[in-house]
């Protein structure tokens, strides 16, 4: 089977200036931390460092915000739980 690449859609100026990244983030981590990191990198093979946290970091905060967003519907947990003891 052909491996299918995906077309890019091209931006528009003002689209472009929206995702240039400006505002840059810093953070220490410790030995054992730092270690382990490396370590994933080479097991994994990851050669774009800043592209794999800013993807990991990003994906962790907007799957947080998804669980967060109220629904219509929903009981909280807390809730459900003093309602139905065991």
């Amino acid at each position: 089977m052909a491996v299918q690449k995906l077309k890019k859609t091209k931006r528009t100026e003002a689209e472009n200036l929206q995702f240039i990244r400006k505002h840059r983030q810093s953070f220490m981590l410790n030995d054992l931390e730092f270690q382990a990191l490396t370590k994933y990198f080479k097991k994994y093979k990851i050669k774009n460092r800043a592209k794999f946290l800013r993807e990991t970091i990003m994906g962790t905060i907007i799957k947080k915000f998804e669980e967060d967003y109220p629904r219509l519907f929903e009981v909280p947990e807390k809730q459900q739980e003093e309602k139905n003891p065991q």
